[in-house]
Order: C-alpha cells, then structure tokens, then sequence
C-alpha cells in the first residue's frame, strides 16, 4: 500500500523574512495588525499606552500604523505572554532581545561598510 503525499505550494515562494525590500516598506494599520495577530486593538493601544511599543509618525494620520520591528515585539510580547510572563517581563524580555539584536547587528554593520 502506498502513502499519498501532498505537497504544498506557496504562490510566493521567496520567504517573507528573506524579502528586505517589502519589510522596509512594511506600514500596517492597527486594525490589521490585530486581525492577523489575534491581538485586540484595544489590547495593542495599551501597549502602546504603556511605551511598549510604538506607532509611527505620519503628518495628519490618526489611525496608528506599526512598522515592521513594532510587528515583531508585538509578536514576542504575545508568544511571552502566551507562555506565562507578565506584561512587564515580557516587556523587558522583548527590550532585552531587541538591544542584543540591535548591537549584534551595529557590529556587522562596522565591519562591513563596504556593503
């Protein structure tokens, strides 16, 4: 007897993380942050509230807007929460994580300014 196998095919194939341009471009609204991450929009204004995270700036725009490094703490927040943590640990975690990420990459960054 054999075993059907299905492959799935992305329309896209290229890795949304891979894809530098479009994450630089990334500006997502409030609303549909919080449809895609599950997270409510009353819950992220808090957060924000709370300097947890931060909208960007636009000229006249009332709607928050995230980028994409605001999306990601916002996904390590959950996942932190999800697991336990308080908000203020997770908080801290998540600054923590993102310091240590930033300097890693400053250091790259010094050694390769020819890129």
């Amino acid at each position: 007897m054999s075993k059907k196998t299905s492959q799935h095919h992305d329309v896209n194939p290229i890795n949304a993380l891979d894809d530098h341009e479009f994450l630089a471009k990334l500006v997502v609204g409030i609303g549909e942050v919080a449809e895609i991450t599950g997270i409510p929009q009353r819950q992220l204004r808090y957060w924000q509230e709370k300097g947890l995270i931060k909208a960007i700036d636009g000229t006249g725009i009332t709607t928050r807007r995230f980028n994409y490094l605001e999306i990601k703490k916002i996904l390590l927040i959950k996942e932190l929460l999800d697991e336990g943590f308080t908000l203020e640990a997770a908080a801290n975690k998540v600054e923590k994580r993102m310091e240590l990420i930033n300097s890693t990459f400053k250091k790259f960054k010094n050694r390769h300014k020819d890129i």
